[in-house]
């Protein structure tokens, strides 16, 4: 399978020419005074064809009268989902595996279905459900989705306007790896154009051929997103990990205060935009206690205000070796009781399942009382309460946070071996 990278920054138009004939040919044809002139949605739809031909191998076909999907940040959104899961799996590893099936499910497809496309074309095991209030879209979506040889693995439904977002029961389905969704930004014609005739760092930076669906809805994406909050609460682990694209920082930080109202600490954002001056953001949360990585969960361009909790902690430590921190670890983590734990030496890292806080004091109080040694090592009961990964290298050690939903614990194991290292330094 292809394995696309994030788009890090604009594309390189020249390149692009360079290697697609019909790209070289339209753009060159556009040009004013030596720019590409993105206004022209010839072009426009040029450079999403040529972009989805080149990078991904794919072929898509469109109307005129719908919105053309710019790929950087389509694409940025997938990549990102595929971390998501990547990092937050059962077995705890942080790599793509694939052996892995995941069904996934976009909330508005519109005619290009371009995050179904996208997703199924960098992984096999992938599978996609697509839905749509749009007719008309949905029949440009299904010859994409026939054209490109993906009618096994895609499955579109079309929805109600007054419906839910996720009529899973409607639609057959268990459950869901994920779920994403592009909605649309604006509550009226009004503040579309003002957001594209204003001079921030959310101007379109090309023309917009969206239909009225596609463009406005009632509160706009907060609106939308606040939609989907509010069907999440009900239906909750149903879906693995809800996501969505926000257009504004003051729509994903409005989205924020409802997790903490509503009492959501596993989610995770990022920003999108590849470079240029059009600025998106994604969101993701889970009722589900899998933990992504700390880089997935605080991904790209942020500000302090929308940033999850932290998944990783660093100790370091003085004086030794790698070899030595290692040995040092194992000998902590041994001395714990009422916990399972595995240890690679090849890797010097070790996973430690805990059902509580087996180091604290009242621990450490209540082992004095009932003695020690003598008695066979009891491993704890029922749904694990904390899941680290702990990782040596020389002169530190980090902690990451695997699964889990108090904080608090996860931070006093952190304490814990942040004194136990240091202890071993004097």
């Amino acid at each position: 399978m292809r394995q696309i990278p994030y788009y890090s920054r604009d594309v390189d138009f020249d390149d692009l020419a360079k290697r697609d004939p019909d790209f070289a040919s339209i753009s060159q044809q556009g040009k004013r005074d030596g720019f590409i002139n993105f206004q022209d949605p010839q072009i426009v739809q040029q450079l999403t064809k040529s972009l989805l031909k080149q990078d991904f191998g794919l072929k898509i076909s469109l109307p005129d009268d719908r919105l053309c999907p710019p790929i950087p940040v389509r694409w940025n959104y997938v990549r990102w989902i595929q971390d998501l899961l990547d990092t937050s799996s059962e077995d705890y590893t942080e790599n793509f595996d694939p052996a892995r099936r995941v069904t996934g499910m976009d909330i508005g497809i519109g005619a290009s279905c371009i995050y179904g496309l996208l997703a199924c074309s960098a992984r096999e095991g992938w599978r996609m459900m697509g839905s749509d209030v749009d007719g008309h879209s949905l029949g440009w979506a299904e010859r994409n989705v026939e054209m490109n040889g993906f009618g096994e693995r895609i499955r579109l439904h079309q929805t109600g306007k007054e419906g839910p977002l996720l009529p899973l029961d409607e639609m057959g389905i268990d459950s869901l790896d994920f779920v994403m969704t592009n909605p649309p930004f604006y509550t009226s014609h009004a503040e579309f154009l003002a957001s594209y005739n204003s001079t921030t760092d959310t101007t379109p930076s090309a023309i917009t051929t969206g239909s009225e669906n596609e463009m406005l809805t009632p509160g706009g994406d907060v609106g939308f997103v606040t939609r989907l909050l509010t069907e999440s609460l009900r239906l909750r682990e149903r879906v693995t990990w809800y996501t969505a694209m926000l257009s504004k920082l003051s729509s994903l930080q409005q989205i924020i205060s409802l997790f903490k109202k509503n009492d959501i600490t596993n989610f995770a954002v990022t920003s999108l935009h590849p470079g240029h001056r059009t600025k998106r953001w994604a969101v993701g949360w889970s009722f589900g206690d899998l933990r992504p990585r700390n880089d997935v969960a605080r991904h790209g361009e942020l500000v302090l205000s929308v940033l999850p909790l932290r998944s990783a902690w660093t100790v370091e430590v003085s004086g030794r070796e790698r070899r030595g921190v290692g040995e040092r670890v194992r000998e902590v983590l041994e001395g714990l009781e009422g916990v399972r734990w595995a240890w690679s030496g090849v890797q010097d890292a070790g996973v430690l399942e805990c059902w509580g806080n087996v180091w604290g004091r009242k621990a450490r109080r209540r082992k004095v009382r009932e003695g020690e040694g003598g008695g066979e090592r009891v491993v704890g009961e029922g749904p694990v309460k904390l899941a680290v990964k702990v990782m040596c290298r020389d002169q530190e050690v980090e902690v990451r946070w695997l699964r889990g939903n108090d904080y608090t614990l996860y931070e006093s194991f952190c304490g814990m071996m942040k004194r136990a290292m240091k202890e071993d330094e004097g």
